[in-house]
């Protein structure tokens, strides 16, 4: 597969001829186009924020030192697959960076703690199960499309308003999604784990996570060094933001969305690395995972304004209805929502591109937008699971090649796809 860029663009260019196609003079393509450009910039300052944050919390010393302890408590099989699971699982739910960068660490220290203490684990199967377990990231308190919809002046709040997490993320066919998927995650992992076991030494990349580093000595600090490593700027600034997260929360009302998601990371970020220096050389390192986002979603805008300012999203929207019927409705999105998920490896990406589609095919057949937001979200998933992108990423992390345990993905993607399409067409939301 190429990088996402290159496939941005090309999808960029297959919308642009479609537009054409359907009757739409250049010049009205031209100008969807420009309206388009910069629609997301504030949503792409706010995701550059999401992932680099994540980062620099997940590079804390206390969420190593959590799962150290963590793993130590399993003493069977069963009981190392299950709590890797619930802990990558929780933390990809409370963040998905997070469960991003830690879900590796899991997995590590957990297949070391087993070896040590002579339980056929196989690190390659977990590491699969942490992958797995990351998806409950996509109904969880940072899933991109409903946090969106629920921030002021998203892009279709002329459209479709503001629509709260309740109604979304919290509704009870995502809630209950969420504790069956990942109770089949663990029941999978305990059937399947392989008889021939691959322990983490076997690994010896992996297994240099585990070392730390010995601190250099330390030299003599000037002024401003001392004042860079005092904790008095971090939290004091850390302070700042709680008294806006008390206004946001208590006094105004709000509920959680984008900024006040990016004001808690931040917050915790200041109070975890507790100085401004450890903070600052913590960043450094992250800031160069977000590097493709600085450009990425202005192609999506552009994608995205060429489905909305044309002919196009409507054309698309209409073969969307009468293709689908109400009972049908999650199962086609889903499935449309997979097949883009291929080229767009971020779930903001494919609303940005989908969601005016979603909107507009859910009004057509009385079907609630909620609804749509969220098989939506079955469908972006599959491509996290079926395309090597994050595994990639996730791959990195554990010093491993992605093509180790990439095949276990195709196994959790039909799970994830029949248990996302039932929850969605017969439960509320």
């Amino acid at each position: 597969m190429p990088d996402a860029i290159t496939a941005a663009v090309f999808m960029f260019l297959v919308l642009f001829a479609a537009a054409l196609w359907l009757g739409n003079s250049v010049i009205k393509v031209m100008e969807a186009y420009y309206q388009g450009l910069w629609m997301l910039l504030p949503f792409a300052m706010q995701m550059t924020l999401i992932i680099t944050l994540s980062a620099v919390l997940g590079s804390s010393p206390l969420f190593r030192r959590g799962i150290q302890y963590l793993a130590q408590l399993p003493k069977s099989r069963n009981q190392v697959v299950a709590l890797s699971v619930l802990v990558t699982g929780l933390a990809a739910y409370c963040y998905w960076g997070l469960g991003m960068a830690i879900g590796p660490l899991v997995a590590i220290y957990f297949a070391r703690e087993a070896e040590q203490k002579g339980i056929p684990v196989d690190f390659l199967f977990l590491l699969g199960l942490a992958t797995a377990a990351n998806g409950t990231w996509q109904f969880g308190l940072s899933s991109s499309a409903p946090l969106l919809v629920a921030t002021p002046g998203h892009f279709l709040e002329k459209t479709i308003g503001l629509i709260p997490l309740a109604r979304t993320i919290w509704s009870p066919a995502a809630i209950a999604f969420e504790i069956v998927f990942v109770a089949a995650v663990i029941g999978i992992g305990c059937l399947l784990m392989p008889s021939a076991h691959r322990p983490i030494s076997h690994f010896p990349g992996a297994a240099r996570m585990l070392e730390v580093a010995a601190p250099l000595p330390p030299a003599e600090p000037s002024h401003s060094e001392r004042l860079e490593r005092t904790s008095f700027g971090a939290y004091a600034l850390a302070l700042i933001l709680a008294g806006w997260l008390y206004v946001h929360f208590a006094i105004r009302g709000l509920g959680l969305d984008i900024n006040s998601l990016n004001t808690i990371l931040l917050l915790g970020c200041f109070l975890l690395h507790r100085t401004v220096h450890a903070f600052t050389a913590a960043l450094r390192v992250a800031v160069s995972s977000a590097w493709p986002v600085i450009v990425i979603y202005h192609i999506y805008a552009c994608v995205s304004g060429l489905i909305q300012f044309t002919t196009t999203g409507e054309s698309i929207a209409g073969l969307v209805a009468a293709v689908a019927s109400p009972a049908t409705y999650p199962l086609v999105t889903a499935a449309l929502g997979a097949l883009f998920s291929i080229f767009i490896p971020s779930s903001g990406g494919q609303w940005a591109v989908q969601g005016f589609v979603v909107v507009k095919a859910a009004a057509a057949l009385g079907i609630s937008i909620e609804r749509g937001i969220l098989a939506l979200g079955v469908g972006d998933h599959i491509g996290n699971l079926i395309s090597p992108f994050w595994y990639v990423v996730f791959a990195g992390i554990a010093n491993v090649d992605f093509r180790s345990f990439f095949g276990y993905g195709l196994l959790f993607a039909v799970l994830w796809f029949v248990l996302g399409v039932l929850a969605f067409t017969f439960l509320p939301c």
